[in-house]
């Protein structure tokens, strides 16, 4: 089956956004939570993007949409420099997945779900209490990306919490050991098994 790019341009707009969020394979599942310095409300939101960009030092990234319209995970992390990656397992898929949905920014979404803020060591922004990997991460820089008017945010890993049976002797955090969940698409979550781990590979 070939589909053009004339083609992709004359489905209809949920057609084509479904088929282009699944066309690049399983994405990661986390939930990133923020506190606004203002109100005090605490914000968690589903992302489907972070994406690791180096390990020294150990940076990811996660993309944001246009800020067209109030987007509270950018505004909080503007205003404190600090914010929480979370896994999201097979346990609360459910509830992760709604907080989605555009609640306005005096309304937090834990409020919204069964999800537990948790705040550790001084860190300003919660940790989701459910995750079995929660990641502290602060502001490093982002970048707009003018093709499609979306934001690159890069933040630096300050803090990691992981449960002890995921982690390997040789650091090898193996997620399936939680039953980490991926997203496939926009709102399909798939949970993985191990299936096999090979050697580094050198040249024969």
């Amino acid at each position: 089956m070939h589909i053009s790019r004339e083609e992709i341009e004359s489905f209809s707009h949920l057609y084509k956004i479904n088929l282009m969020n699944s066309i690049s394979g399983y994405k990661s599942a986390n939930l990133i939570g923020t506190k606004s310095i203002i109100s005090g409300v605490a914000n968690v939101a589903v992302f489907s993007s972070v994406v690791h960009y180096g390990s020294n030092p150990p940076i990811l990234g996660f993309v944001l949409r246009p800020t067209t319209v109030i987007r509270n995970t950018y505004n909080n992390i503007k205003q404190t420099g600090y914010y929480t990656i979370n896994a999201i397992s097979e346990s609360f898929i459910e509830d992760a997945h709604h907080t989605s949905a555009k609640y306005a920014a005096e309304i937090s979404e834990f409020d919204k779900t069964n999800l537990t803020p948790e705040y550790k060591d001084g860190f300003c922004a919660p940790f989701v209490n459910e995750s079995p990997l929660q990641i502290g991460m602060r502001f490093l820089e982002e970048y707009h990306i003018k093709a499609n008017d979306t934001i690159l945010v890069l933040g630096e890993v300050v803090d990691l919490y992981i449960e002890e049976s995921m982690l390997s002797k040789d650091g090898f955090l193996n997620l399936s050991k939680e039953n980490v969940a991926a997203i496939n698409g926009l709102d399909t979550y798939m949970v993985a098994k191990e299936y096999k781990r090979l050697e580094y590979q050198r040249p024969k």
